[in-house]
């Protein structure tokens, strides 16, 4: 199997000064059908001595954010943009990052999923200039965190890292509410076989990334969903996000 053979690749390389100092090179593990594939900056000093993923406090953290959040942790597929323990914990170099992630690049072709999750900063900003996505300087990182974004290729699902709750608690509710998210993303929008989005769409006068986003996406966050729920009248050609299209 090639996810194999990659995998056989990662745990013997020695492609940068990171293989000098770690115990063990993480490989992604979980479901390789999986529509979610997480994304997380780097192995920690558990996961580095056990060789797996999330087994430390950060891991701890995730697993009760997904309890709380209602997802199933076997449903998903989980890797690191950096292969390797970063010494004291410090920040990703560029040149380790360019290395390691032609690994990452490999996973995503092979998993092929529909939503990438990216996990902290360093993770989301090579994701986004991998799809060509514009995020700006490190301070807007949380601006992002728990929007879905919709490229030609993949979805796109920003989230904080699991880490930043045990350094500031109170973001908990903040970070609750975007992992919430993930719920969302798996289902289309309840509405959608009997919205006129469908019907636009199947004839071709409404393009697929409304869809994508909207109704097979981050529907919570669509107009018309919301006025739907709250028994509103909205004409059929309301777009999602609220214009109104008369061409339609």
């Amino acid at each position: 199997m090639q996810l194999e053979e990659l995998n056989r690749e990662i745990k013997k390389c020695a492609k940068c000064r990171l293989s000098e100092t770690r115990n063990h090179t993480l490989c992604g593990a979980g479901n390789v059908n999986a529509k979610l594939f997480f994304i997380a900056q780097a192995p920690g000093q558990n996961e580095d001595r056990e060789g797996k993923m999330f087994i430390g406090p950060s891991g701890k953290v995730l697993d009760e954010l997904f309890e709380t959040v209602g997802m199933d942790k076997k449903k998903l597929y989980m890797t690191n943009l950096v292969k390797c323990m970063l010494p004291n914990y410090r920040k990703p170099k560029q040149d380790e990052i360019e290395m390691c992630s032609q690994y990452l690049d490999r996973e995503i072709e092979l998993i092929d999923p529909e939503v990438l999750v990216p996990l902290g900063y360093y993770a989301t900003k090579y994701i986004f200039e991998k799809y060509t996505l514009s995020m700006g300087v490190r301070s807007e990182f949380n601006e992002v965190c728990g929007k879905l974004y919709f490229t030609s290729e993949k979805k796109i699902l920003p989230l904080q890292h699991p880490a930043i709750l045990i350094h500031r608690p109170s973001l908990r509710e903040e970070v609750i509410k975007n992992y919430r998210k993930l719920m969302v993303v798996l289902t289309e929008c309840k509405w959608y076989p009997v919205c006129p989005m469908k019907r636009f769409y199947e004839k071709g006068k409404l393009s697929q990334e409304w869809i994508e986003r909207y109704c097979r996406g981050d529907w919570e966050s669509c107009v018309r969903y919301q006025m739907e729920e709250r028994g509103e009248f909205h004409p059929d050609w309301m777009l999602p996000d609220g214009t109104l299209h008369e061409e339609l």
